[in-house]
């Protein structure tokens, strides 16, 4: 049985458990587990971080840990009995845990390592605390170090500031508002700037000497300088080195190390140096060669300086080598470190080229026992301590240092008889009081032990040595009196044996006979002559005699006469020894009683260091004074004793403070002092007002906190003794003295005067004397005194004085102090300050003052444990809210409103000020209960003014709210603070309801109020959802979710509002709408119902709810693009509204409004989610495009619209899509007009005209069509804007506008574009975004850009889509499916311009713009067998099926891609598909001759590969095999109806069986001599090939050809660039039917043969696709291995295929082209594109992009303009007259075809013609530009139709033009080749007329392009006379192209164009944007 756990509650798993039993709960070790209930050793719980989630697992495998129970029951709370830090250590580094895999994912290396070391250290420093062994110190430093690594890593992972008390995370509802926003911001302070240290070390560790001349042993000493005064500040560090120049003691680290301490701040400045002097030992010149002289000699080496400030900037982790300098003289020596600093060069050199000092040098801040702390190693290590010369900035009373540093300074000495001057040594020793040598007393520097006795330096043959050498004598106190110090000097000989001689000797005593010891300074010492050591073996002796000059006897003459004498400098730096006399005369008072008045008066000059030395015995010399003379000492010892006391308020004394308290409490005796003190301290009081000088009488109120320290002891003492007697008397007294200091507080005075001054230095130490008055008052005594002193002030004081701060001053202290926190105290002080307060912030002045006493006073405050509130403390906050609430709420406003100031230290205190009165706001609101509310609400007897209230309340607590009040990561500050207005809020609803509705109703406090809570809802620190979970929980057990409490009082308060909820309509739609975006799913049901409320009244209002709908559209999109909102959303969203509205009158409407709504949310979060990708892709532009386009048509949202045409725009030149990025800014460009209206400023334009902004969008599309080389569209806009530059006299600008649409058209001629590919892509399955979802699109692909990049890019964008690898349409399973599908196959485009392409002397530059611009159809063939498949002859059950799709606008325009509109599928039978194939091979043929012959080729091999393909395919059985196939007798009788194709395949074998024939003369030709074995081999193939085909020679109407190449050349253009061979595009294989049209009228077909042609009867094909049939060599010539034509093959794009110099590699097997589509491999489906090389250019291929013909439409509706860039029939005639060419030969004239009956006029309709376009530019580039050809009418047949081109309609040319000619051809002589090809057909728009008339043909065909729409109107421009073309002389032939139908022909009489466009509309009008 479960039995629910007493005390097991809480828990660790010490291992993993499964959890496999039924019930169980999976266990990873190391998680904390709650338990609930108990049974048989196994428990019931969960899992602390996933509470949801309960469960069983075995008793053993949990540690029970302490834990206290909160809210027993369900929802009980279990919180671990254990070191509050270790708990924050185990939930913070679990919540790092988690981030710091996440930092290894994004990639940030530096944080993840540096914390991965913090938490290894932070779990080493657990386990120490867990273990408990540490002792309390050691305790509390580790937990500081804890603490602090804690605030690192949150700091660096951006998570919460935790306020800490004591190292313990404080609980905010534990603690008053404004005692945690101290914390916090001490705690931000801190982090954000480090105290700088005052106190700084120089570590210094010594490395070795580098030097080539070494070999002797060296001492090196460091001392810091200062280079400004001159002078050493610190002790000298002594390192010995050997002769290798290491240091002598290696492993004794102290002998290398040490520490300069006690550096001062103003110590680190430039001029502040590391100084090093380097001596050698040994013998006395450096080159000496050794001698049998064993004495050494202390010899100089070299110096070295560093800056201090240096080591500022330097890495401290690298070693400094310090250049070594010598001097020049060794007399400069003693001051080589000045030269050095003074860059004296001309006294020092460096000693050497190598010589360097390697030491580390590095800086530490902080005191000594910090760097203890943090230097651990280096202390355990060893290193000794260097001290400074004297004490430090800061004296520690518990410092003990006795140390006398002598400096060698300087000597005279007399030649003693010698010719050269002397080496002098100076020997010294310390000698005690009987003459003994003081063992170990003298010290050459730290870092060395101290010796007996020190040498000094010997400078050679100097008697004037200046050495300069400072030693240290460490000599104990008890033994400095009687010692003294002996110098020895000898003569250093460098003869003999190189002996010492004594020849003197100086000596100075350490003490005078009265005490004081030798003063600092320098001394001359008198030079005893001594040659014996003997005669200084008795120091008894020479001690008698005078040792300074300073102090000789006036009667000794000898000594004065003595020329020698020895220098020396003397610094004593003692705590327990003085040099100063009058301090001795003072402390030995009762020796000499007649000296206490100077010595009292001397007090004052003498030293602070050496009072505070002897404070102890100066209070008792002081005190007993007064108690044995007090009548006649009193007014000094007061005096003196108010100086000791104000010293000790000196920085550099104030540690000496609690020396003084410990002498007043242990060592203080004067048990009638008081007396005095308090007779003294009043007479001066008394004085006050009217003493001149204050000064004094200040230091005295400055002293008074210690005085009364001593009265009040003084009184003690003397109440012990005497059992409390006169304790009356005493009370009186202190009355007395209280009355004479509120006398003298209470005088007024204008401005500063001495006594305002006073005045302020008294209230400055009053609050300190309180402590001191408790002890003997009781507290209401004292709590009298000062409400009663603090009143006395005047009343009055000017705002300006400085008294009105102090007096603040004054009241923080007392708020601060001991005597406010007794209750009984503060009821009678608290009236004081709240008046105080009041006026202050009433006038708005010293507000960070008041902030602090505020903060103090509201500290106090506090509830009991058990939530209740004292009477007491009740009646106080009462009173505070009373006086304060209302002014605080004003200051607050005040303070927010005003300017921030200059300056960051303004700014931050400005910033503490704000934060410091908001804390006490809160702290004051949270204290306060329902009867503090009502009793606050009541005191506001009108309405007025309590409206006034609660918009200040509203006011404030939006600034509250405002994400710059608190820094980020105060988040515990943020959380208190909603608390506390939520609360409020609640409270304050009440009165809002009460006295704010119906008749009483006031708006602006009811909208306030609304703002407030949306605003409140909508803070970032309410977002749960973006905390991580344990966060999230521990805000929701102590707050809840504040936002669905708020949101629930919004609802209710709306509620509230009946009929004037219409106020707030359509205001608060947004705020409101805002809110329900916050993803909490019961705030959402909460107050989306809000928005049936409103439709609901607007409809009663208006009829309708527009505005609703407006507003809320208009809000959806900015606040959605911000990131809110969701599909839950969404979909909540519809169904709650859905819901409401069910019985509603206006459901109808509703659902409109709602259905709306929801898919503009459909859209924006598809948008936003797109928009989050990093690169532009697709995928975001098809998006912005479905908003833009939803935004225009549905909503019709003109603004929005236009923002997003921009946004658009933006992305479009991202991806460097500049066409596109045009199209979309002509969107704008043409809602705009040619007129003056003002736009005002929008988006990134400025206010302007309407006119301005039009013309800098049509010069910014220009720029963009030209960067995207569209020339053609950008030409159109540059000729508007010149008509608009004319229309105003613009000329300068119109003058530009021609240049630039003049250097348009240059590009078109010159510049090579690329040819772009065109993908179809089907996006199937629900996981697409909305827009794309189950449809399908056309993309036009980027540069290069073939099927396989496309498709791998389109992957990239969607990673989770899955490829189809078929193509055919996807079923209902695929569309439903949960994933995401790709289908993508290459379509071809078909052009819907084409006169211009079928137009002859067109060059391809111009026509390539109209094969692949304004696109609106596609194309895709899919071949498959019909019927049983022939094995031998696959060609003739081999199928087509043509998809033909149609988009919904034209490509390219503002996207990439369009989705299709309309599907049209047809099926091309296996005879078309033949037809189509040797069509294009022969257009193909016809192509590459031309080329040939016009030398366009670089070289033949295009044509050479070209025909051997054709030969080689036709010998092995192409064409056979469709002979086989279709001109066997059982097909032509199954098949009669395919009679017309039968005979047109026929007329095409034949066709090209001649045209290879001419192809091989042409080839012959050129051919060079290495590839004429190769031209053999084809001539004898073709032979083998007409026999084949049974061709013994050509029927006669191939034969009759007249026409051959002139020259070997077509005729050239008007400037020698050669035509193309242009035959039409392709046929339309959707019709059925044939018209039995002669297609050859232009070839010399004789008419026998057309006559047995036409036997065979059919319709003529309109074969527009052929050009989709991408012949290549495989599939054109018709080899037996390739059955099907390229584009069945294969649905590669036209520049992938068809390429006749394709690699044998590259063909596709029979096999392959003839699986099923689901049997084909994915090759068939997405082609592989071939490399570059092998790609053919354009001109090579033929056209492959025209449209197809719909089965569906009757024939004269699938007529579509087809374009051509190719021209076999494009022969230009000469236009002089007849009579020219009579000696010319004269070709016969064509004869006729039979027309056939099929193709009458009613079957015909006429074909609208092209708009008209300038003729091409003259251009220096030969460009691939076919002629225009003009015909002359000489013998003409009448009655002849004109036949259609290669690729016709299907339709008679009587059909395309009223009357139809045929005309004969006059060709000049020239060489004729052996066959030439058919003539051309005569051109159905040549113009009939006299032989002698040259006739000129007009060519206007502009570029058929709307940049616009496509009905936009385009004004005819006429052909320019400059630009037509003139007549040539001996015009060339050209081959005759089989047929082609002009579908621009014009009208005979010459007369304007019949088809003008229908007038675009005028945009409409736009909004002033």
């Amino acid at each position: 049985m479960w039995i629910p756990t007493e005390h097991e509650k809480y828990g660790v798993v010490l291992a993993s458990f499964r959890g496999t039993v039924q019930h169980g709960l999976p266990l990873e070790i190391g998680d904390t587990v709650q338990i609930l209930e108990k049974c048989e050793g196994w428990y019931r719980g969960f899992i602390l971080k996933n509470p949801n989630v309960k469960g069983i697992f075995p008793c053993s495998y949990i540690h029970l840990k302490n834990a206290v129970v909160k809210n027993k029951g369900q929802f009980e709370t279990v919180i671990p009995v254990e070191d509050s830090v270790i708990t924050e250590m185990t939930s913070t580094l679990r919540e790092w845990g988690a981030m710091w895999k996440q930092l290894y994912v994004k990639n940030e290396g530096d944080l993840f390592h540096r914390l991965w070391h913090v938490m290894n250290e932070i779990l080493d420093l657990r386990r120490q605390v867990l273990v408990g062994h540490l002792t309390h110190d050691r305790m509390k430093d580790v937990k500081q170090h804890i603490t602090a690594r804690l605030d690192w890593g949150n700091e660096q992972l951006c998570l919460d500031l935790v306020p800490r008390r004591e190292f313990s995370m404080v609980d905010p509802d534990e603690i008053s508002v404004t005692e945690l926003y101290r914390l916090m911001e001490h705690r931000h302070r801190k982090k954000e700037t480090a105290t700088p240290a005052s106190t700084h070390h120089l570590f210094v560790h010594v490395k070795s000497l580098m030097s080539a001349n070494l070999g002797e042993e060296l001492e090196v000493f460091f001392h810091i300088y200062d280079g400004r005064e001159n002078r050493p500040l610190s002790e000298r560090f002594f390192v010995r080195l050997n002769k290798n120049g290491l240091p002598k003691w290696p492993e004794k680290t102290e002998r290398q190390c040490t520490l300069f301490v006690d550096l001062g701040s103003s110590d680190l400045r430039k001029d502040v140096y590391i100084v090093v002097h380097i001596i050698r030992i040994g013998r006395m010149g450096a080159g000496e060669k050794k001698n049998t002289c064993s004495v050494q000699y202390r010899r100089p080496f070299g110096c070295a300086v560093v800056s201090i400030a240096d080591l500022l900037t330097a890495d401290s982790k690298d070693d400094h080598l310090l250049k070594v300098y010598a001097c020049n003289t060794e007399i400069e020596w003693y001051q080589i470190h000045e030269n050095i600093i003074r860059k004296a060069n001309s006294r020092y050199n460096l000693s050497g080229s190598n010589t360097g000092l390697a030491v580390a040098l590095q800086l530490l801040h902080g005191d000594i026992d910090q760097l203890r702390r943090e230097y651990m190693g280096l202390f355990t290590r060893g290193v000794c301590i260097t001290k400074k010369l004297g004490f430090s900035d800061i004296i520690m009373p518990g410092e003990m240092r006795n140390d006398l540093y002598m400096t060698l300074e300087k000597g005279e000495f007399e030649k003693g008889g010698k010719s050269v001057a002397r080496n002098v040594e100076i020997t010294v020793y310390v000698l005690d009081a009987d003459g003994q040598i003081l063992k170990g007393y003298v010290a050459a520097g730290s870092g060395e032990p101290g010796t007996d006795e020190y040498h000094s330096l010997v400078l050679y043959h100097n008697n004037s040595p200046r050495w300069a050498e400072q030693i240290k004598l460490p000599i104990p106190v008890d033994m400095f009196r009687g010692s003294h110090v002996r110098f020895e000097f000898r003569h250093c000989s460098t003869k003999d044996k190189g002996e010492k001689k004594l020849f003197g000797y100086s000596f100075v005593p350490l003490m005078q006979e009265d005490g004081r010891t030798l003063p600092d300074g320098t001394h001359e010492l008198i030079i005893h002559k001594c040659e014996e050591n003997a005669s200084l073996a008795d120091c008894s002796r020479y001690l008698k005699l005078p040792y300074s000059k300073a102090n000789l006897p006036t009667n000794s003459l000898t000594l004065k006469g003595n020329k020698e004498s020895f220098w020396i400098t003397s610094f004593l730096c003692s705590t327990k020894l003085t040099q100063n006399g009058d301090m001795l005369d003072l402390l030995k008072w009762r020796a000499h009683p007649e000296r206490i008045n100077d010595s009292l008066s001397k007090l004052k000059e003498i030293d602070g260091s050496e009072i505070v030395k002897f404070l102890q015995d100066t209070l008792d010399t002081l005190f007993g004074i007064l108690d044995e003379s007090s009548q006649r000492y009193s007014l000094k010892v007061f005096d003196s004793l108010v100086h000791i006391i104000n010293l000790l308020q000196d920085s550099k004394f104030q540690h000496f403070k609690p020396v003084m308290d410990t002498y007043i409490e242990s060592h203080f005796a004067g048990a009638l002092s008081y007396r005095d003190l308090i007779k003294v301290l009043k007479w001066y009081v008394d004085r006050i007002v009217e003493a001149e000088h204050q000064d004094h009488i200040q230091q005295v109120l400055k002293a008074s906190d210690y005085i009364f320290k001593y009265i009040i002891q003084s009184r003690r003492l003397f109440s012990l003794a005497t059992g409390g007697q006169n304790e009356e008397e005493f009370r009186a007294c202190i009355l007395e003295l209280f009355m004479s200091i509120r006398f003298f507080l209470s005088q007024e005075s204008k401005g500063i005067s001495p006594v305002t001054q006073t005045q302020a230095v008294f209230l400055r130490t009053f609050p300190a004397i309180y402590s001191e008055l408790l002890k003997f008052f009781t507290v209401r005594d004292v709590a009298g005194f000062v409400r009663e002193t603090l009143a006395s002030l005047p009343a009055v004081v000017q705002a300006d004085s400085p008294l009105e701060a102090v007096k603040l001053q004054c009241i923080s202290k007392t708020v601060e102090s001991q005597l406010y926190i007794n209750p009984e105290s503060r009821c009678i002080l608290l009236p004081v300050v709240l008046r105080v307060l009041h006026t202050c912030l009433q006038e708005q002045r010293d507000l960070v003052m008041c902030a602090r006493i505020f903060t103090s006073m509201l500290s106090l405050i506090k509830k009991e444990e058990n939530g209740t509130v004292e009477p007491a403390v009740s009646e106080e906050v009462e009173l505070i809210v009373e006086s304060l609430l209302e002014v605080l709420l004003r200051t607050i406003l005040e303070i927010s409103n005003r300017p921030q100031p200059a300056g960051p230290a303004m700014r931050l205190q400005f910033q503490d000020v704000t934060g410091e009165f908001v804390a006490c706001l809160l702290a004051l609101l949270r204290h306060m209960s329902d009867k503090h509310y009502q009793k606050l609400l009541q005191a506001y007897s009108s309405k007025d003014d309590l409206r006034d209230f609660l918009l200040h309340v509203f006011t404030v607590f939006r600034i509250l709210i405002r994400p710059e009040m608190f820094p980020k990561d105060w988040t515990v500050m943020r959380l208190v603070t909603n608390n506390v207005i939520i609360t409020t809020v609640l409270y304050l609803s009440d009165a809002l309801r009460k006295n704010f509705l119906n008749d009483k109703f006031d708006y602006k406090v009811w909208d306030s109020y609304f703002y407030l809570s949306v605003i409140f809802i909508n803070q970032p620190c309410l977002q749960l959802e973006s905390f991580s979970p344990s966060k999230r929980k521990k805000i929701l057990e102590k707050y809840g979710d504040m936002r669905v409490m708020m949101g629930c009082e919004i609802f209710s308060m709306w509620q509230n509002l009946g009929e004037h909820k219409l106020n707030f309509i359509p205001a608060m739609i947004g705020p409101f709408l805002e809110v329900t975006l916050v993803p909490q799913p019961d705030l959402r049901n909460v107050m989306i119902p809000i928005f049936h409320d409103m439709m609901d009244w607007e409809q009663r209002r208006s009829g309708n709810f527009k505005q609703v709908e407006a507003k809320l559209i208009d809000k959806l999109d900015s606040l959605m693009s911000e990131g809110k909102g969701d599909e839950t959303y969404r979909e909540l969203f519809n169904s709650i509204l859905l819901k409401k509205i069910e019985r509603e009158t206006w459901r109808e409407s509703g659902i409109s409004l709602i259905a709306t709504v929801t898919r503009l949310m459909e859209r924006l979060l598809d948008y936003r989610d797109c928009m989050k990708l990093g690169e532009v892709d697709g995928k975001k532009i098809g998006c912005t495009v479905s908003l833009l386009n939803f935004y225009k048509t549905e909503l019709n949202k003109e603004e929005m619209y236009i923002r997003y045409i921009h946004k658009l725009y933006e992305l479009h030149l991202k991806a460097q899509n500049y066409t596109e990025a045009s199209y979309t800014l002509l969107l704008y460009d043409e809602l705009l007009e040619w007129s003056d209206r003002p736009l005002r400023e929008f988006l990134n334009y400025p206010m302007q005209s309407e006119w301005q902004r039009k013309e800098y969008l049509h010069l910014t599309i220009i720029q963009n069509f030209d960067r995207g080389k569209c020339w053609e569209n950008g030409i159109i806009l540059c000729r508007e804007l010149a008509d608009q530059y004319e229309s105003y006299y613009d000329y300068r600008n119109l003058s530009k506008m021609r240049m630039m649409e003049a250097s348009l058209y240059d590009k078109i001629m010159d510049q090579q574009r690329l040819e772009p590919e065109f993908f179809r892509v089907g996006f199937y399955g629900k996981k697409f975004p909305f827009f794309l979802r189950n449809k399908e699109f056309v993309c036009r692909g980027h540069d290069y850009e073939r099927l396989e990049a496309f498709q791998q890019r389109m992957l990239n964008e969607f990673p989770h889509a899955i490829a189809m690898q078929h193509v055919n349409q996807p079923d209902q399973t695929i569309y439903q499916a949960d994933a995401q599908y790709l289908q993508i196959y290459a379509v071809t485009p078909i052009p819907e311009s084409q006169d211009v392409l079928q137009r002859d002397g067109v060059p391809d530059n111009i026509k390539s713009f109209y094969k692949f611009n304004h696109i609106w159809k596609f194309r895709y063939d899919r071949p498959f067998h019909k019927g049983t498949k022939d094995k031998e002859n696959e060609f003739k059950s081999l199928w087509v099926e043509r998809t033909t799709l149609t988009l919904v606008q034209s490509l390219p325009g503002i996207s990439r891609w369009f989705e299709v509109e309309k599907r049209e599928l047809v099926e091309v039978s296996p005879l078309e598909n033949a037809i189509e194939v040797i069509e294009n091979k022969n257009l193909q043929l016809r192509t590459l001759i031309t080329q040939c012959q016009s030398r366009q080729m670089q070289n033949i091999n295009p044509l050479t590969m070209c025909l051997n393909g054709v030969i080689d395919a036709a010998v092995n059985g192409g064409l056979a095999r469709y002979q086989e196939a279709f001109f066997v007798k059982d097909y032509i009788m199954n098949h009669p109806e395919d009679g017309d194709k039968i005979g047109r395949l026929r007329e095409l074998m034949f066709e090209q069986a001649h045209i290879l024939e001419y192809g091989l003369a042409v080839h012959e030709k050129y051919v060079p001599q290495d590839m004429r074995p190769l031209h053999k081999k084809l001539v004898d193939q073709f032979h083998l090939m007409k026999s084949s085909l049974g061709i013994q020679e050509f029927p006669a109407y191939v034969r009759a050809s007249p026409v051959p190449f002139t020259n070997g050349s077509p005729r050239t253009y008007r400037n020698s660039v050669p035509s193309i061979i242009s035959p039409d595009a392709g046929r339309g294989v959707a019709r059925r039917s044939y018209p039995a049209v002669n297609r050859y009228s232009s070839s010399s077909l004789s008419s026998q043969a057309s006559n047995e042609v036409s036997n065979i009867t059919g319709q003529s094909e309109s074969s527009d696709e052929v050009f989709n049939m991408q012949p290549s060599p495989s599939t054109s010539s018709l080899s037996s291995n390739h059955s099907a034509s390229p584009n069945v093959t294969s649905s590669a794009p036209s520049s992938a295929r068809g390429s006749p110099q394709m690699a044998e590699k590259h063909k596709h097997s029979r096999e392959n082209a003839c699986l099923s589509p689901r049997e084909r491999p994915v090759s068939a489906i997405f082609s592989n594109p071939l490399d570059p090389a092998q790609r053919a250019p354009a001109h090579q291929i033929g056209d492959t992009t025209l449209p197809r013909s719909d089965p569906n439409l009757s024939a004269p509706d699938k007529v579509r303009p087809t374009p051509s860039s190719w021209s076999l029939d494009s022969v230009k005639e000469r236009a002089p007259s007849f009579s020219d060419n009579v000696s010319k030969p004269i070709c016969p004239p064509i004869p006729p075809r039979p027309q056939h009956p099929a193709s009458s006029t009613k079957n015909t309709r006429p074909q609208s013609p092209g708009p008209m376009s300038r003729s091409p530019q003259k251009t220096a580039m030969p460009p691939f530009t076919p002629s225009p050809t003009e015909c002359q009418s000489t013998s003409l047949v009448s009655n002849s139709p004109v036949l259609s081109g290669s690729y016709s309609s299907g339709i008679s040319s009587l059909s395309r033009c009223s009357v139809s000619e045929a005309s004969g051809t006059e060709l000049p002589a020239g060489d004729h080749l052996p066959h030439p090809l058919p003539p051309p057909a005569p051109l159905p728009n040549s113009i009939s007329g006299s032989s002698d008339e040259p006739i000129r043909r007009e060519n206007k065909t502009p570029p058929p392009y709307s940049v616009y729409e496509r009905n936009n109107p385009r004004r005819p421009v006429p052909l320019p006379h400059s630009l037509s073309i003139p007549p040539q002389t001996d015009p060339p032939a050209l081959p005759p192209k089989p047929h082609q139908i002009r579908t621009g022909s014009m009208k005979l009489d010459g007369n304007a164009d019949p088809r003008v466009p229908r007038p675009r509309p005028l945009p409409r009008k736009v909004s002033q944007l």
